[in-house]
């Protein structure tokens, strides 16, 4: 599967890390929140590097939507219901400073930015009250909302909820500014460095052992979607989601707002420019990572609703992101374990990372420097949870726990006499060890069926062509290599 942003993305490889190095902060992973975080640290004077496991762009923001907006599906909803409309007010306003510093970043580096409506609207009539709850909310809690009973479009509309001059771009030209921001500061990036722990050196200094070298650091700070490391348990709290995007040619009208759906399935529109007339982007279909049976039907159904109301839509283009939502429903940045700074992690977005990454880069970034925002608060990592938060947790790791037992007892059922087909993969029994076996591109490859996170299943992702964990989101390659965390060591041969 492949992004359209890919096309514009230049060739030109970083280098892994060398041996032998230190620096005062280290931050691990290269989207958009570690990228800023080491850009504020770096323009207030400190020694930073950046490291990324694979290559600039390759996680989640380098395949998002690209929206950047405060409008955020019924977000506004689920965060009054579950805190407060207090807390909804702050999520807004840290929110509200992302969007504020990512725009203008955008207008200081060359990085083109299309200002459209942003609309959440009703597919069905059941969704209305949603929809109206929605516009409610956000009215209540300071957006300039407005409800709109009825627009123009090819596909079902049952009243939305409107917010004026919300943006979206390219997302992985963003990215190649940040990146270019940093050089002109002398901030390292190296890709192809994959970190595999953090420990302690006998002078007081983090370790980070990475499969390039290890490297000292005075504190280093998670900006890898999930946290590498199991300290602080955030793995459990929170779920990994996967959705799926297309791009179209299409010759009719499209709808010149950015629009997602209140209902499911998501539907997520908007356009892209492009040379030869804008394309139309499509998302939606999303699932807990590792955990739907048929990923390329989800594709197929996702083109197959676009061509239904929009009858000429040529797909060009078809892939997918990562996101991770938080149990209790507000993002996460701050410590990894209460009481030190010195080691921080930022996740939990619930796929808006566009505004809520750069607020969190803020937060971990402040803490750093002792000039944290007000409304750092919102991103707090540790605070008594409430009852519905713990409810939240214990069914999400109650539903861990079902796809563990039932990946083994599957996975030790069948035994693997039978090759798969082409872009097929199957997990079997190889006397007493579950096996991953695959074929993609010709090639049919073996590897275990254990990830080495915390010992679930892997289950084959069609549409991908990669193995999956239910459990909480790792991924690998068809040769066992990692694609996503929280796993650091690919599936063994």
């Amino acid at each position: 599967m492949t992004t359209i942003w890919s096309a514009a993305d230049d060739t030109d490889t970083r280098p892994a890390l060398p041996p032998d190095h230190r620096h005062d902060i280290v931050v691990v992973g290269a989207g958009l929140t570690g990228l800023v975080t080491a850009l504020l640290l770096a323009e207030a004077g400190r020694d930073v590097a950046v490291l990324e496991g694979r290559r600039i762009g390759d996680g989640t923001t380098g395949l998002t939507t690209g929206k950047v907006s405060l409008l955020q599906s019924t977000r506004a909803g689920r965060i009054a219901e579950r805190c407060s409309l207090g807390a909804l007010r702050t999520y807004l306003e840290a929110n509200r400073a992302g969007q504020r510093w990512l725009l203008d970043f955008c207008a200081t580096h060359g990085v083109d930015v299309q200002h459209r409506d942003a609309i959440t609207y009703a597919q069905t009539p059941a969704a209305g009250e949603d929809v109206r709850a929605e516009f409610e909310l956000t009215r209540a809690a300071g957006l300039p909302t407005e409800y709109v009973p009825a627009l123009d479009t090819p596909f079902p509309f049952h009243g939305g909820v409107r917010l004026a001059d919300q943006a979206q771009l390219d997302p992985r030209a963003l990215l190649r500014a940040l990146a270019a921001a940093l050089d002109t500061r002398g901030v390292p990036v190296y890709e192809f460095t994959r970190v595999r722990g953090v420990g302690w050196e006998p002078r007081g200094d983090h370790l980070v052992h990475t499969d390039r070298a290890d490297l000292r650091a005075g504190a280093v700070v998670l900006a890898t979607g999930t946290p590498i490391l199991d300290r602080g348990g955030f793995f459990a709290r929170v779920t990994a989601q996967r959705s799926y995007l297309s791009a179209f040619r299409v010759a009719e009208a499209l709808p010149p707002q950015m629009l997602i759906s209140a209902d499911s399935p998501t539907r997520s529109l908007r356009t892209v420019p492009h040379a030869g007339g804008e394309l139309l982007l499509v998302g939606g279909n999303g699932h807990e990572v590792g955990r739907a049976e048929d990923t390329a039907a989800l594709v197929t159904d996702l083109v197959d609703w676009t061509r239904l109301h929009f009858p000429t839509a040529e797909p060009l283009a078809s892939w997918s992101a990562q996101d991770y939502s938080p149990v209790g429903e507000l993002p996460y940045a701050g410590p990894l374990l209460p009481g030190s700074d010195r080691l921080l992690l930022a996740t939990g977005y619930s796929k808006w990372g566009l505004t809520n990454g750069v607020a969190a880069a803020h937060v971990l970034a402040g803490r750093l420097t002792g000039t944290a925002p007000s409304w750092a608060e919102v991103f707090t990592t540790w605070q008594p949870p409430d009852l519905s938060t713990l409810a939240s947790a214990a069914s999400a790791n109650a539903a861990v726990a079902q796809h563990l037992t039932l990946g083994w007892l599957n996975g030790l059922r069948t035994d693997g006499q039978v090759r798969p087909g082409e872009g097929c993969g199957r997990v079997h029994r190889q006397g007493l060890r579950p096996v991953a076996t695959s074929t993609v591109d010709g090639v049919t490859t073996s590897v275990s069926a254990v990830c080495p996170h915390l010992y679930g299943l892997v289950r084959w992702n069609s549409a991908e062509k990669s193995w999956d964990c239910p459990l909480h989101g790792s991924r690998f390659a068809p040769d066992g290599s990692v694609l996503e965390g929280p796993a650091t060591e690919p599936l063994g041969r």
